[in-house]
């Protein structure tokens, strides 16, 4: 499919136990690269997280320690303790638990403001109970104001009470304070190791939010930025019946030979479409806009292509609203070449797809089919769309339908087998996986030029855990694609979940840089690792690199949540000495 970056599975991504978030804290998610797509298929967690039951019930005794529950965090009985001061407070706090079970939370919190008042102040902890306890019955009145009160003060007494900040952390998203929200929570789940279902639930909700909101302001001022030549380069190849990719015909120019400087000759007619293309064979990207839009404004005869044209360079600097309207021309025009429009479809059902709009997209592939039945493209592309979606039987028989009509499409026949692998992989069905397996083999054998095919292979192996035949495999991908930066950041990665050796896995990244310094994709991934080894400012850096880089907006809300997660880290570790492992 005609996207720059990857997007989500439905229903938060199949194979996917982690969201993409997650990618900051856990290592070794594997990543590979479609045909001008990038596709994030994170594994399942190795351990699913504790009971997502929700932190109600006020505590009947003090924490034991630091992060203590209070036992189940059910109220203690009366009991028998001793009229001191203390024994008058807890007496007080177990009648307020009484209250609270009753459903009487006014009652409840005036026994806890008791206790906080007879509690002697030296009694850190059992102070921070009888606050977490009447924020508790405060959050049932949704009174969040005070519930955030209540709960900083027994963080204060008890700075790494999980009740507190965690309720804290609701009260303050229900207050719309997201920041602090992620704060509280980002303590939390370091507390608990990333175990506690409901508490990871919360992080993911208020970093997307966050994310969105950041991303739509930067998003609409930034400015416009062309993406390598060998992206470039790439995203073109994965189109086959593309006539705005073709080379200049024979009779557009005036001289068919290059001249002694080896520089292309003139275009024969005063056209700014055949210019644009012409600026397409010297990759001088830049000035592609505007020569099109000559041809556009001039209302040429090559108003179609020239549309089609600069809508795509629109797509690839980022710029979907300007790209959008020059879409809906081509394929409103009747009379146009029908693979123009076809063509128009499959990048504009791109776009909703990266715009997380499936139905739309979906809806576009469709009509790209009905009326251009026998265009190979449309199939390569919507099965691609439908991994995506988890369709994986429609996605074979889309590819299926591509390798019918261009039987030596060596993308289509590499997509078909990682099609099939990842059914046989999800399904944990051993024999299929070795089938699908096979199905690499042969796709190399039969087409041994396809880089696609071992970058693939080379997936499917890691996730076999057959490390050294997958690195192999990426080493025949630099080998027949050296400057294919991402080739080298999939092999960082491969040394990290193989050998654990950072060094290594950091070189191969930042030699990908070195080749792209536009690649998005090695900032990401780089800011991911320094995140593992406790780098958190340098981990911002690379984070903030990628969001200008970003390419469309669903991205950079993604990127600014992987930020925000970092950031959100180094607060907690300045406020509460908290730090999740590092590599």
């Amino acid at each position: 499919m005609a996207a720059s970056k990857p997007v989500e599975p439905a229903g938060g991504g199949g194979a996917a136990g982690l969201s993409r978030w997650q990618l900051a804290l856990v290592l070794g998610a594997p990543i590979l690269l479609g045909a001008g797509a990038i596709y994030l298929w994170g594994r399942r967690a190795a351990r699913r997280g504790k009971g997502a039951s929700e932190r109600k019930t006020p505590e009947g005794r003090a924490s034991p320690g630091p992060g203590g529950d209070g036992g189940a965090g059910q109220p203690d009985g009366p009991g028998h303790e001793e009229m001191t001061p203390l024994g008058r407070a807890q007496a007080a706090k177990n009648k307020g638990n009484k209250y609270f079970k009753a459903g009487k939370y006014e009652q409840a919190i005036q026994c806890y403001t008791e206790a906080i008042s007879l509690c002697p102040p030296e009694k850190n902890l059992d102070l921070s109970t009888f606050y977490q306890n009447r924020a508790a019955a405060y959050e049932q009145l949704q009174k969040w104001t005070e519930v955030a009160q209540d709960c900083t003060k027994a963080v204060e007494l008890n700075p790494k009470y999980v009740k507190a900040l965690f309720r804290r952390a609701k009260a303050h998203e229900k207050l719309d304070n997201k920041k602090e929200c992620l704060e509280d929570v980002t303590a939390v789940c370091i507390l608990e190791a990333f175990q506690n279902q409901q508490s990871m639930l919360l992080a993911d909700k208020v970093l997307k939010l966050l994310g969105k909101e950041k991303a739509k302001e930067k998003y609409k001022n930034r400015e416009p930025l062309m993406p390598s030549p060998q992206f470039i380069k790439s995203y073109f190849s994965s189109f086959t019946d593309d006539i705005i990719s073709q080379p200049l015909l024979k009779g557009e120019k005036s001289d068919e030979d290059k001249d002694k400087e080896g520089e292309a000759s003139e275009v024969k007619e005063n056209s700014g479409y055949l210019r644009a293309k012409q600026y397409m064979e010297e990759e001088n990207y830049d000035k592609i806009i505007s020569e099109s839009t000559k041809e556009i404004e001039t209302k040429g005869k090559y108003m179609a292509e020239a549309l089609l044209l600069r809508a795509t360079f629109y797509l690839l600097i980022g710029n979907a609203n300007a790209a959008k309207p020059d879409l809906d021309q081509v394929i409103s025009m009747e009379d146009a070449n029908v693979k123009l429009r076809a063509n128009a479809l499959i990048k504009r059902g791109s776009m909703f797809m990266q715009q997380q709009q499936p139905e739309l997209s979906t809806q576009d592939f469709n009509k790209a089919a009905d009326i251009d039945p026998q265009n190979a493209d449309v199939y390569h592309h919507r099965g691609q769309l439908k991994i995506l979606l988890d369709q994986i039987e429609e996605a074979v028989e889309d590819f299926d339908e591509c390798i019918r009509l261009r039987p030596n499409s060596a993308l289509a026949q590499a997509q078909k087998c990682f099609a099939l692998y990842r059914q046989a992989y999800t399904g944990s069905n051993a024999l299929t996986v070795q089938a699908a397996m096979k199905g690499f083999e042969d796709v190399i054998k039969k087409f041994p030029k396809c880089a696609e095919g071992y970058a693939l292979y080379a997936q499917a192996l890691t996730d076999q855990q057959q490390f050294g035949k997958a690195d192999e495999m990426y080493d025949k991908c630099i080998d027949l694609e050296p400057d294919n930066a991402t080739t080298y950041v999939h092999k960082g990665l491969l040394q990290l979940q193989w050998k654990q050796d950072l060094d290594k896995g950091l070189e191969l990244i930042s030699k990908a840089i070195e080749i792209d310094n536009k690649c998005d994709f090695a900032y990401e991934t780089m800011g991911t690792i320094e995140v593992q080894r406790g780098n958190l400012d340098k981990a911002i850096e690379m984070f903030n690199k990628a969001i200008n880089l970003a390419k469309s907006e669903m991205e950079m809300a993604h990127l600014y949540s992987l930020c925000d997660a970092a950031y959100a880290q180094t607060e907690v570790a300045k406020k509460y000495g908290l730090k999740p492992p590092t590599l």
